[in-house]
């Protein structure tokens, strides 16, 4: 009887450590949504990443609340012991660090175990892009149509189209991108207003390429009979009321294909590199780049930094009198 009365004793303060740990977490993600306006899917891989820790620390008879720095440092040993890559490392320590800075400052934890982690050493990668060639073959592919094509056809191919040249145009994140509302086509518009990470608006400058593109595709959004059907630029029947991210980047797949290039080589987030890339080489400013961007720290925009050395060596090499000595 006195064992099974410590056994459940023991799932009783197990049942509770999990819970309070499901508490606090949701407290953290709460705010990060509310003060920091963090997007679904910031959300949903924060909470996997607790979600992970948490359970690693039951299985240990420990909680977030109870976890000392050596718990922490156990818990990264065993990431590495299951093979997880730098990257992934990193960002679960990341989660932890701001999980428990959150907890310390609203007086939930008297103490900040992760203070003085250290996170993984890893290089950053430069980011993969695009040749102007390469772009120009793409959007030359992208426009063409068949007139005698089927109207859902011709529409389809307008849309792809247009996506395109907005992407390039303005390095919109995809996401931003496929919720364009309807707004944003007005036929006079020199520059769409963009709702980006946080919330935060900016605004994006269109080129003629993208503004043809845009009122090509409406023209045939309305001979379908769908452009007041729906408050988005690109309109779609599923959930979300627009065009997913994830049909998109398919699309783009498909046309890499049809243009030449490797599908592996393309996806909406290698267009926004390529938008930022050609921007620096042919001489816009970083902080102009990081405006562009909506990248709220100029350490984000800095990766492409490549781009202005090599350009700094070619205007050396082409502009110093003894380059040629």
């Amino acid at each position: 009887m006195g064992r099974a009365t410590a056994h459940a004793k023991a799932r009783s303060k197990a049942g509770s450590a999990r819970h309070s740990d499901q508490r606090l977490a949701a407290l953290y993600l709460d705010m990060l949504a509310a003060e920091r306006g963090a997007g679904k899917n910031t959300l949903a891989a924060y909470g996997r990443d607790l979600e992970d820790f948490s359970a690693y620390l039951k299985d240990a008879g420990r909680s977030i609340a109870k976890a000392s720095t050596a718990d922490l440092r156990a818990y990264l040993g065993e990431l590495s012991k299951r093979g997880l890559r730098v990257t992934t490392v990193a960002r679960r320590l990341s989660a932890i660090r701001q999980l428990y800075r959150f907890l310390y400052a609203e007086g939930h934890k008297s103490d900040d175990p992760a203070a003085v982690l250290e996170g993984p050493k890893r290089e950053r990668g430069l980011p993969k892009t695009l040749t102007l060639a390469e772009v120009d073959r793409l959007l030359s592919v992208a426009s063409k149509s068949d007139p005698a094509a089927p109207l859902p056809t011709r529409l389809r191919a307008a849309r792809l189209a247009c996506l395109l040249e907005i992407l390039y145009a303005t390095g919109l994140r995809v996401s931003e991108l496929v919720a364009l509302p309807q707004s944003a086509a007005r036929e006079d518009a020199r520059v769409i207003v963009v709702r980006g990470k946080g919330n935060k608006e900016r605004l994006v400058p269109l080129n003629d390429g993208a503004k043809r593109a845009m009122v090509g595709y409406l023209n045939l959004l309305e001979q379908a009979g769908r452009d007041a059907q729906s408050r988005w630029l690109f309109p779609s029947f599923g959930e979300s009321g627009h065009l997913t991210r994830q049909h998109f980047a398919r699309e783009l797949k498909a046309l890499a294909n049809a243009a030449g290039l490797r599908a592996a080589q393309l996806s909406p987030h290698v267009l926004r590199h390529a938008f930022a890339s050609h921007l620096l080489h042919n001489g816009a400013d970083l902080r102009v780049v990081q405006t562009l961007l909506g990248h709220a720290d100029i350490s984000t925009t800095q990766i492409y930094t490549h781009v202005l050395e090599e350009r700094l060596k070619s205007l050396v090499r082409d502009l110093h009198p003894l380059a040629q000595d």
